[in-house]
């Protein structure tokens, strides 16, 4: 900063010709200019005056380090110029990084692209762990606990894992009573594409988990697809609950098994630790906090 304050001496007492009126625009004595002057001088072993008794003119030497100087200060100029706007309306690209199962975020990410048109989202749906500060992203979303002192944290909501099938699937193929009739079930199955392994369907008899060996009717690596098929009848599926909430509302899915499903996740979004948000993160961050897992008749109960 004290090299700073010689470079605006020196551009003061340059455009001014006069060492007086530049100590006056910044509140110091001509003596303080000179000494700031010399002493700038002495570091860069330069000359950028010539000096009489009456006026300074700037040396060829001077005159180059005078355009310098001035794009250093417009640049510092531009550099708080970006960081008031940043203070201001929510614009610009957001970095976000999102699970498979966020395709069943979808409503809540429209409705924020409705609310805030200036922003840009640029989302990359994956289940693979990203490094949040290495690669660039703004925000990351995941379920599960969160262990990284380099990130800030909010917790999005709680979801259940619910057992799931249509109707008329039941109508054809009978309600299971307990977790061992679905062995004579058609079961839709998650295998998770980073890993390749089945998800576990969270049974449970008692204070015992129940381990099956389901019988696999379909697999598929992503959720929205086990959704189709359960509401088009072809067998029972684990699915979230926030991703079946208008199915279940609207009774083209209901839930089997209830009793022995005992699952509870946690989704949270999470950013670099920062003092400051920029207004784009903050007003995502609140946004999905507040719709996420808000049912339509919360949402619908905030408008009015």
């Amino acid at each position: 900063m004290d090299s700073l304050g010689a470079l605006n001496a020196f551009v003061q007492a340059a455009e001014a010709r006069s060492f007086t009126e530049a100590g006056r625009q910044l509140g110091v004595s001509s003596s303080a200019i000179g000494k700031a002057i010399a002493r700038l001088e002495e570091r860069l072993r330069v000359r950028l005056f010539h000096r009489s008794t009456r006026t300074i003119t700037l040396t060829p030497e001077g005159a180059l380090f005078l355009e310098r100087c001035r794009r250093i200060f417009s640049e510092v100029e531009a550099a708080e110029l970006e960081l008031a706007q940043t203070q201001g309306a929510p614009r610009g690209k957001l970095r976000v990084s999102m699970p498979l199962a966020g395709m069943l975020m979808m409503p809540a990410l429209s409705a924020f692209m409705r609310a805030y048109p200036d922003v840009e989202l640029d989302v990359d749906f994956s289940d693979r762990f990203v490094d949040i500060i290495e690669e660039g992203f703004d925000a990351v979303v995941r379920a599960g606990e969160i262990d990284d002192s380099r990130l800030m944290n909010r917790t999005l909501g709680i979801f259940r894992l619910k057992l799931v099938g249509s109707p008329d699937y039941f109508a054809r193929r009978g309600t299971p009573q307990k977790p061992d009739d679905l062995r004579s079930h058609a079961c839709l199955l998650h295998r998770y594409a980073t890993s390749g392994k089945f998800e576990r369907w969270p049974l449970r008899r008692g204070r015992r988990d129940v381990d099956l060996e389901l019988p696999a009717t379909a697999v598929v690596n992503t959720i929205e697809p086990l959704i189709a098929m359960a509401e088009q009848g072809l067998g029972i599926a684990c699915l979230p609950d926030f991703g079946v909430r208008r199915q279940l509302e609207a009774g083209t899915l209901v839930t089997v098994l209830d009793p022995y499903v005992h699952h509870e996740g946690i989704f949270r979004m999470l950013w670099p630790s920062s003092r400051y948000l920029s207004p784009k993160l903050r007003v995502f961050v609140d946004f999905m906090a507040e719709r996420l897992f808000a049912t339509e008749s919360e949402l619908d109960g905030r408008k009015t």
